[in-house]
């Protein structure tokens, strides 16, 4: 595995970013594999390595983290079958049906993870847990939530990512909320649409259950309109990164904003693009004063590699957004030529 700490041209585009007010969180690429226990203790250390870069970075305020990079998949695939098999929301982790060699391991998990929270904790950098398929999501968000509750009492420091392209995680989130209230901590949730769609309705196919996915792109689109509303209506208790490429949708929030009399600038809001798409948003939204960063892989080849082609697909579900982009360029050039 190579080594997370952040490349010279990583720094550079970061500079780069920062003259024009955008900001950078920091994306290591690692994922599952057969890495075995050093291998995933050796994630951990890569992870607070990239942690503490960003510390000592005013311009990066987040770095962004995979389950799968320190737990194995099969233990994570086994503690959510166990969630399925119970009712409503939990936020638990269903450790019962696990061996003592399994409790163990995933006691290791979760002791990787508190190194990392407790180092941004520490550092006041926030971690973004990354979501992952639905058949290894339910211990990777009750293992968010734990980690919410110890860290995000005071501010948030930990988010989690809710893909709304599932049609179940609109309800997820004010779930997600309910628990916050309960126990008294801020939620952080980073909306995203997704990125494994293709994967997940071919496995529903195969396996013959209910695709976990939304029936089309109109309800997706509904359902991440409808999160940003109810986090902007919860504001004071939830830390909302609005993580779209939709222009509708980055529009939306700042409207929602203003109706309510809050600021483009509230501390419990932030927009982010992954580095390379959409940059008419990214730098609109900064001129018109919005917090907003690039998202920016780093790291093992291997690993940013699929995770650039997921981004890459879920992106071609934007209807015209290449054109769009292309059109915005063009006319921008001609009014240059036009000086």
């Amino acid at each position: 595995m190579s080594e997370a700490k952040p490349c010279k041209e990583t720094a550079r585009v970061a500079d780069l970013l920062g003259k024009y007010q955008v900001q950078v969180i920091l994306d290591y690429g690692v994922e599952g594999g057969d890495y075995g226990e050093q291998g995933l203790d050796h994630a951990c250390e890569e992870f607070i390595k990239v942690v503490d870069y960003a510390a000592t970075q005013p311009n990066i305020p987040f770095m962004s983290i995979k389950v799968t990079g320190l737990a194995r998949f099969g233990l994570l695939e086994k503690l959510d079958t166990a969630a399925q098999a119970k009712s409503g929301f939990e936020g638990r982790i269903h450790t019962e049906v696990l061996s003592e060699a399994e409790k163990a391991e995933w006691d290791r998990v979760v002791a990787r993870m508190h190194r990392i929270c407790e180092a941004a904790s520490a550092q006041g950098v926030g971690v973004l847990i990354d979501a992952e398929e639905t058949w290894i999501q339910d211990p990777v968000d009750a293992l968010a939530m734990q980690m919410m509750e110890t860290y995000n009492r005071q501010k948030a420091i930990v988010y989690n990512t809710i893909q709304l392209y599932r049609h179940d995680r609109l309800q997820f989130l004010k779930d997600s909320f309910h628990q916050a209230e309960l126990k008294d901590f801020m939620l952080g949730a980073k909306l995203v649409r997704g990125a494994y769609m293709e994967k997940e309705r071919k496995r529903a196919e195969e396996m013959n259950y209910r695709s976990p996915i939304q029936p089309n792109k109109e309800a997706a689109d509904r359902d991440y309109n409808w999160a940003v509303e109810f986090c902007i209506e919860h504001i004071e208790r939830i830390a909302t990164i609005i993580a779209s490429h939709n222009e509708y949708s980055n529009l939306y929030a700042t409207q929602l904003l203003e109706k309510r009399g809050l600021s483009l600038h509230h501390p419990h809001i932030h927009f982010s693009q992954l580095y390379g798409m959409s940059d008419n948003i990214t730098f609109n939204l900064a001129k018109a004063g919005c917090p907003v960063s690039k998202y920016l892989p780093f790291g093992p080849i291997g690993d940013v590699v699929p995770y650039l082609m997921r981004r890459a697909q879920e992106n071609s579900s934007v209807a015209g957004q290449t054109g769009r982009e292309l059109g915005l360029i063009r006319k921008e050039l001609q009014r240059r030529a036009k000086r």
